[in-house]
């Protein structure tokens, strides 16, 4: 299995990732850029281009003299991004500029556990290739819903995954595509996403709120991801906020996600149906059978009195949390994200409404607080830009 990059040292690496992020640059430009020698350069070039990874792409514009050449990642780069929710699979194949391929979702149970997960992801990229998306994988991205030991590529212990707790996810798919894999936790890979091609590009102090099934925080410090010791930095979702709440799937009691989370918002919804207190969630439950975040959503926009006060209970337990966070890290920006966020501006003003009155003035004079600029694609993206960082030398 090859789980080694072939990128020889830090020129390389950012020569790549230069490549990666502007396309194709001369050789001057590269030297100036990069502020190398030109020696230097020529032999990281000539490196490079012997791994495949980079190719030559005929003369640049003329800069006056002699006209340098053009380089340029290979086109036949491939990177997989995988997206496990909770309740779905994403999956994208890339080129080496992150350039969509092709993609593919579907609805998935991540308790049916490892082994069925994980052959139905198999399945998809072999049918990719099949397809002729690509020839190889040069890097695999992947996010759990869930803690992950992000230098051992396994979750651990986590909450709403039976089965999954130290399963060798980075070893399986990489013994399966003979590639380097990348494992991280879903809300981590949603915020390099979001800070990659979102509302927060490269914005260096960064709060990424993940609000679906769990609740999550992807935190960006001085430009990196702080994951903690262990990995599991963020997991906010687990904060207690009403020590007379209801049991949540971590085993404690009063949890933020056992408040507001997508099975929280479904209990709750389902309730306020059966007692007839929402009249818009009462017709779906007799019409459907069951009642959704949704659902919730749609009557909110109605009118709904009951629909509006189950969203803005979430956005202020939300809002209380992030308070303290912010007040705490003094982030620059805060992105709402996940399944969740779809409840909309309603959500979103309860939310900004609690962070700014309870953080302090000087953390929230210039503190935005927007919803996802990415939505659902957060997650591949983050993968993908994960999976490059691998294959280019530069694991973040």
């Amino acid at each position: 299995m090859n789980t080694v990059s072939a990128v020889d040292g830090p020129v390389q690496s950012r020569l790549l990732r230069l490549l990666r992020d502007t396309g194709a640059l001369s050789r001057a430009e590269l030297a100036d850029r990069l502020e190398v020698p030109r020696p230097r350069l020529l032999a990281d070039l000539d490196a490079l281009v012997a791994t495949g990874l980079i190719r030559e792409a005929g003369p640049a514009a003329s800069r006056g003299g002699r006209r340098s050449t053009l380089v340029e990642l290979n086109p036949d780069l491939r990177f997989a991004a995988v997206d496990l929710g909770a309740s779905s699979i994403d999956v994208e194949i890339t080129d080496g500029r992150l350039e969509p391929v092709t993609a593919y979702g579907e609805p998935a149970d991540i308790r049916s556990g490892p082994k069925v997960i994980l052959q139905r992801v198999n399945e998809i990229l072999h049918k990719f290739r099949a397809e002729g998306s690509f020839e190889r994988l040069h890097a695999i991205g992947i996010g759990v819903p869930g803690p992950v030991s992000f230098r051992d590529g396994v979750p651990v212990s986590p909450p709403i995954m039976p089965g999954w707790d130290r399963f060798p996810v980075r070893e399986v798919l990489g013994r399966e595509f003979n590639c380097p894999v990348v494992v991280d936790n879903d809300v981590n890979i949603m915020s390099i996403g979001e800070r990659y091609g979102g509302v927060a590009h490269s914005v260096d102090n960064l709060l990424f709120l993940k609000v679906g099934t769990g609740i999550g925080c992807g935190i960006y410090l001085n430009g990196e991801v702080y994951r903690g010791t262990d990995g599991c930095a963020g997991d906010i979702g687990h904060i207690q906020v009403d020590s007379h709440g209801p049991v949540c799937s971590c085993g404690n009691v009063g949890c933020l996600e056992a408040l507001f989370g997508g099975g929280a918002l479904a209990r709750d919804a389902t309730a306020a149906a059966r007692s007839g207190a929402s009249p818009a969630l009462a017709e779906r439950l007799n019409a459907n059978g069951v009642v959704t975040a949704k659902d919730v959503a749609d009557g909110a926009a109605e009118g709904d009195v009951t629909c509006i006060r189950l969203i803005r209970d979430g956005g202020r337990r939300v809002g209380g949390v992030l308070a303290g966070l912010v007040s705490f890290i003094n982030p620059s920006m805060i992105v709402i994200g996940g399944g969740l966020a779809g409840l909309g501006h309603i959500l979103l003003a309860e939310i900004r409404s609690v962070v700014y009155r309870r953080s302090l003035p000087l953390a929230t004079g210039n503190l935005p607080v927007v919803l996802s600029e990415l939505g659902p694609r957060a997650g591949v993206v983050g993968a993908a830009v994960l999976a490059s960082e691998l294959a280019y030398g530069r694991p973040s």
